[in-house]
């Protein structure tokens, strides 16, 4: 018998576990499993005896069936959440009850069980949530220690991403991450996977918009031997790979309609089958998405589903764009500035740092790490000046997105598409050699040609 351990409890205390639920039948599987896995659990039948308990105990874990006799599960979420925060609390729904399931999440819940239970998933949900690191607080020095140290800033829009990115850590909701290309939207993904429960399990980036659409069923779920043409063996797809972590969906709303079903499907049931294959296997995934475009916009055009949209969106995390947090620019040169140049960076004189300041950004912090890139390459002394940055070009060109009703995406894309055609043509279309002058990598600039429709 393995005894599952946290760290929020002392020494030789089992952790305890509180189930609510009216059901004698489910308290006693919820009980058994619980011991079984040598944890200690209380049963109550109803929100009364859910709060006289809460009162006189502390909990690692509350699991709760949402229909209760003098109430719902959704008020135990909403006190846990108010007066036990370090406690997370998972709910129980009926089978194929999706609105509940997402208002729960919405509410604070850590993660949700369908009825009939599965044994598998309420062992994955029991481990998840006790081994999830402590909240974040202030450390002996007096300094406020933040789960997403690795974003650089201090302004109030980037410390609010940190806020946030603690809470969602905790949490294992479906998490939408909308902002403009160039915001940062994988690197906040990253940082909620690794500061949660899942983070010695994978995280696997997925960019929905590179994927040829005949392949997408396979890709994501994986494909028995012999399922098509050229399938020697079996292979596992993204949702397998990230099995106990995280998949992130970049550009999901680049998804074709049709595997938008399928994907829709795999989230609310916590199954997948593979291509060629008659049975569904269980998945433990966290689902991140994101896009840089407005996803709300593409549910009203009819290009996304609504119902993804809702399973998707059930919180959204939005980045800022540079341009609203211009305070951030110094540290943001700063610390790009070392990773391009090593240990001994050039230096940015005060007029050319004003100048960074004072600019619009329209491709936000990769943006401005292209400018550096630029900037040292053509800087001939230990400073780099102004006319190193060649802001100028870049501002006019911005001035002529509003005069020709070029929208920013298409401008960006415009910019990114001639950078790659140059390289290409200096380098007689030796796609390496291009990479390698453009600072990317290989797949990068393969998506990016593919993205752009590039041709040779």
């Amino acid at each position: 018998m393995s005894v599952v351990k946290t760290e929020r409890r002392p020494r030789g205390e089992l952790a305890r576990v509180l189930v609510v639920d009216d059901e004698a039948d489910i308290r006693e599987l919820l009980d058994l499993t619980v011991a079984r896995m040598g944890l200690s659990a209380d049963c109550a039948e109803s929100v009364l005896q859910a709060r006289e308990f809460l009162e006189r105990q502390r909990y690692q874990l509350c699991i709760t069936d949402m229909r209760l006799p003098d109430g719902d599960g959704l008020e135990i979420v909403k006190l846990i959440n108010e007066r036990y925060g370090e406690t997370p609390v998972a709910v129980i729904t009926a089978f194929g009850s999706a609105q509940n399931a997402v208002a729960a999440l919405k509410a604070g819940a850590f993660d949700y069980l369908a009825k009939p239970v599965a044994l598998e998933q309420l062992r994955s949900l029991i481990k998840s949530a006790l081994s999830l690191p402590r909240q974040s607080g202030v450390t002996g020095d007096g300094q406020a220690t933040s789960a997403a140290g690795q974003l650089i800033g201090e302004s109030a829009a980037i410390e609010h991403v940190r806020q946030m990115i603690e809470k969602l850590a905790r949490s294992q909701a479906p998490v939408y991450i909308s902002g403009e290309s160039g915001t940062g939207k994988e690197l906040a993904a990253r940082l909620i996977h690794d500061h949660s429960s899942r983070r010695a399990a994978p995280f696997v980036p997925v960019n929905c918009g590179a994927i040829p659409e005949n392949l997408m069923e396979s890709e994501f779920f994986g494909y028995r031997k012999g399922a098509f043409t050229g399938a020697d063996g079996d292979r596992e797809g993204f949702f397998q790979a990230a099995n106990g972590g995280t998949l992130f969906l970049d550009e999901v709303a680049d998804l074709p309609l049709a595997m938008q079903v399928k994907l829709l499907r795999a989230i609310q049931e916590k199954k997948v089958r593979k291509v060629g294959s008659t049975a569904e296997e269980v998945v433990d995934v966290r689902i991140i998405s994101a896009t840089h475009q407005i996803l709300k916009n593409c549910v009203d055009e009819g290009g996304f589903r609504q119902d993804l949209y809702y399973r998707l969106n059930v919180i959204e995390l939005r980045m800022p764009p540079l341009r609203e947090r211009h305070e951030d620019v110094a540290p943001l040169v700063q610390a790009l500035l070392l990773r391009i140049c090593g240990a001994q960076p050039p230096r940015l004189d005060a007029q050319a740092l004003r100048a960074l300041e004072a600019y619009s950004f329209p491709g936000n912090v990769r943006e401005l790490e292209n400018i550096l890139e630029r900037a040292t390459a053509l800087c001939a002394g230990d400073a780099v000046v102004v006319e190193d940055l060649q802001l100028a070009s870049a501002a006019v060109a911005g001035d002529s997105v509003g005069r020709s009703g070029e929208t920013l995406d298409d401008y960006i894309n415009r910019i990114e598409k001639q950078a790659i055609l140059e390289a290409l043509a200096k380098t007689a279309f030796n796609r390496t050699a291009a990479a390698r002058l453009l600072g990317v990598s290989f797949r990068s600039l393969r998506y990016r040609i593919e993205r752009l429709s590039i041709e040779e």
